[in-house]
Formats: C-alpha cells, sequence, structure tokens
C-alpha cells in the first residue's frame, strides 16, 4: 500500500516576520493605524485635571464666594430682585460665574490632551477611520471582537487596575481614618481644606498607579503595533516591484539604456582627433576642441569587444590609432566618457595629439 506525504506548509499563510518598510508605515498612519495608548491619556488628563483644581482652587473659592456674597446682599436690599420676572438677571449671573470657574481649567484640560494627543500621533488628519464597513453589522465579527484576545487583555488590564487603585485607595483612607474621624469636630473651612487635602493624597496616589499601568500599556500598543504591521517575504518583493519595478523588466530597460549610449558613442567615433590603443585591450577616443573644453576629452571608451569594435570604426573612417599602454590604461581608469583628461596626463596626450596634427598635416601637403 502506498504512502502519501502531505507538506502541511502548502496551507499555511506566509509568516510575518519583516519589519514594515517605511511605506507600509505610511500607508498605515493614512489609514489611522497609529501608536497611542488610551491609558496614558487618561492618566495624565486626570492628573492634569486634579492639578488644575489644587492651581484654581483658590481662585474658585473666591468667585464662588463673591457670588454668594452678592446674591444674599441684593436679596437684602431687593427682596423681589429675583422673583420671576428678573430669572433673566440671575440665570446671567450664574452663566458669568461658571464661566469664570469652568473655563481655566477646561482650557487647561483642552490643551493638556492636544499636546499629549501629538506627542503619540503627531499632526494627523484621516477620514478613513470614519468610512462604514458591512462587516461591523455582522454578529459574527461582533461575537469575535467579544471574545478576541484583544477583549481578554482590555479585560484583565482593566481588573488589574481596579484591584490596584482600589487597594492603594483603601489602605490610604484606613491609615488617614484618624482625620476624618476628626471632621466632626471641625468647622466649614477646616472640615473643606481636610477633604482637599485627603482627595490630594487619593489622587495622586492613583494618578501614580495609572501613569505606571499606562506606561506598561504603552510599552504593549507598540509591541502589537509593530506585530500589526510587519509583513511576509511575499509581501516586501511585492511591494519592492511596486516602487521600484519589477527586477527583470529593469534589467531589460538597462540593457536598452546601454545599447542607445554604446550607438551614440560609436556614432561619436568619427568625431575624435585619435584613438589611443593597449593594443588589443583598451581602446580611448579622444577628442580637443578648444572652444568646448579647456583639455582633450573622452569620446568613446572601451575593453576587450567593444576596443576592438572602436578600432574598427576608427580604420573605417579614418581616424588615426595610437599605440600607447600606460597612457590607455590610464585614461581607462581615471576617465569616463564626456570627462576631459586629468591635468597628470595633459603632458602624455598633448605630446600624442601633436604627433597627430603632424600627420595630418604631412597628409595635406
Amino acid at each position: 500500500m502506498k504512502e502519501y506525504k502531505l507538506d502541511l506548509q502548502l496551507f499555511s499563510s506566509e509568516e510575518k516576520t519583516e519589519k514594515p518598510t517605511p511605506k507600509k508605515r505610511k500607508e498605515a498612519r493614512e489609514k489611522g493605524q497609529v501608536l497611542q495608548s488610551k491609558e496614558l491619556s487618561t492618566a495624565i488628563l486626570l492628573l492634569v485635571a486634579f492639578l488644575g483644581l489644587k492651581i484654581f482652587g483658590e481662585y474658585i473659592l473666591e468667585q464662588l464666594t463673591i457670588f454668594s456674597t452678592k446674591i444674599f446682599s441684593d436679596l437684602s436690599i431687593h427682596e423681589n430682585l429675583y422673583k420671576q420676572d428678573n430669572l433673566s438677571i440671575f440665570f446671567m449671573e450664574i452663566i458669568s460665574i461658571t464661566a469664570k470657574i469652568v473655563i481655566p481649567l477646561l482650557a487647561t484640560i483642552f490643551l493638556t490632551a492636544l499636546i499629549v494627543s501629538y506627542m503619540q500621533v503627531g499632526f494627523l488628519f484621516t477620514t478613513k477611520t470614519l468610512s462604514f464597513k458591512l462587516n461591523r453589522l455582522n454578529p459574527i465579527e461582533g461575537f469575535k471582537k467579544i471574545f478576541s484576545t484583544k477583549s481578554l487583555v482590555e479585560l484583565v488590564k482593566s481588573s488589574v487596575k481596579i484591584f490596584i487603585i482600589g487597594y492603594v485607595v483603601a489602605k490610604y483612607i484606613y491609615d488617614n481614618f484618624n482625620i476624618i474621624y476628626e471632621l466632626f469636630n471641625l468647622n466649614v473651612m477646616e472640615i473643606t481644606k481636610s477633604i482637599s487635602s485627603l482627595s490630594f493624597g487619593i489622587v495622586i496616589r492613583a494618578g501614580g498607579i495609572l501613569l505606571l499601568l499606562a506606561a506598561f500599556d504603552y510599552w504593549y500598543q507598540w509591541f502589537q503595533h509593530e506585530k500589526n504591521l510587519k509583513m511576509s517575504k511575499q509581501e516586501v518583493k511585492q511591494e519592492s516591484k511596486q516602487s521600484d519595478g519589477d527586477p527583470l523588466i529593469k534589467s531589460k530597460i538597462k540593457e536598452k539604456q546601454r545599447q542607445m549610449a554604446m550607438s551614440r558613442m560609436m556614432q561619436d567615433i568619427p568625431e575624435a582627433d585619435v584613438i589611443i590603443t593597449n593594443p588589443t585591450h583598451y581602446a580611448i577616443a579622444l577628442k580637443y576642441d578648444k572652444n568646448k573644453y579647456e583639455a582633450p576629452y573622452v569620446l568613446a571608451k572601451g575593453k576587450d569587444l567593444i576596443a576592438k569594435k572602436i578600432k574598427e570604426i576608427a580604420y573605417e573612417v579614418e581616424v588615426p590609432t595610437i599605440e600607447n599602454k600606460p597612457l590607455a590604461r590610464s585614461l581607462f581608469s581615471s576617465c569616463e566618457i564626456g570627462d576631459c583628461v586629468p591635468e597628470e596626463l595633459y603632458q602624455a596626450v598633448a605630446e600624442v595629439l601633436a604627433y597627430v596634427y603632424n600627420l595630418n598635416n604631412v597628409g595635406r601637403s
């Protein structure tokens, strides 16, 4: 009986092991897929809000005192001032005092929210996260989200957060229970100060714990973000093809460009003043045009078969060919097509050109 082996790798999707490319990161950002920790934002905003209350506390108390004094003072002078006919005055004063109290605190919180968001995400505006998707209405997809690993992690984080904060707050209250007990023996101002002090202690401890948990959450969000952006080797290759072009097509284009450059180079050989050869391995076509360059320049160069082709064309169009092995090697290694002859080779090239010009003059004579 024959045994058949089945390669299970054929049925598995390619593992995503490669780091995301800049293009992948940019596309993810445009879709709104950015690294952001809501826990960090919440912790910072909570602390800033309470510190704002601490800083603006005296100002808020002062404004409330002024408002209360004014109301009672007005009522003592005009008993009917805030009756039904004049309720609009009373409401306007309430709106005014509320604005004076709330606006500084809200402005601080709003500015902090902008700074925290910018530090995490930077400036980003996208509407892709608002686009409607039919799979959001799919109950199966909904259940998958509820029982997903992400939901489980969020549940664990929330449970740990509640437990730790609850324990710390309870311990703080227990340690300061004597202060709470003494509240019954204090006047209103002293009670206010004591409660404010206790509240500050609770919030600072809770906020500190939230910041520590937020730091862990930020690391976890970074880990998940990088994991979600990872690419398979095939995806990297495909992206490279899309951005840089198919390697096969690129090689064909380069070959075509090389052929065109070679063709142009061969067409320029009849314009050369001289061909300097190795004699078999190298051939360099030089021209001197004082109206174009201060020094002779390379019209064409080649090695082996190309050198042979240059010499053949030069022979056909009667361009002089001079054998000079050291000069040919030096020119081939130091010059590209279109380059002027280097200064250290001026003397050698000048002697060759002078010899060629003398030959031409003799030929004309």
